[in-house]
């Protein structure tokens, strides 16, 4: 269904830590992906992706939309800002992070097909 969250992602320092903290405090099983400790996260509910080296320290959240590329043009011609969409990551789908018309960040995901 569009818009509803179907992915967040967890931007830390340090993966390996946050991994640790995540599962102890809400059960949420890490697999492993990529480098430097990045994993999806399990939760019994939406995925999650966890990924290193970033000082923002944030949590993002993305909302689903059927056609990414359609999606994108609309964020931009309401007054927000919008990347370009990424590849087709196998298994997860498309996805590209914006900006409403106030500032406020949020991403979009096209599920994969």
């Amino acid at each position: 269904m569009t818009g509803e969250p179907t992915f967040f992602e967890i931007g830390v320092p340090d993966a390996v830590r946050a991994q640790k903290f995540y599962l102890r405090l809400l059960g949420w099983t890490p697999h492993p992906m990529g480098e430097d400790g990045q994993a999806w996260l399990e939760t019994g509910g939406i995925r999650g992706g966890l990924h290193n080296h970033d000082e923002d320290r944030r949590i993002d959240i993305f909302f689903s939309v059927a056609d990414i590329e359609a999606a994108v043009s609309a964020v931009r011609e309401l007054g927000g800002e919008a990347e370009d969409p990424g590849p087709e990551e196998p298994g997860f789908g498309r996805f590209a992070f914006c900006k409403d018309d106030q500032g406020v960040r949020f991403g979009l995901h096209q599920l994969a097909r």
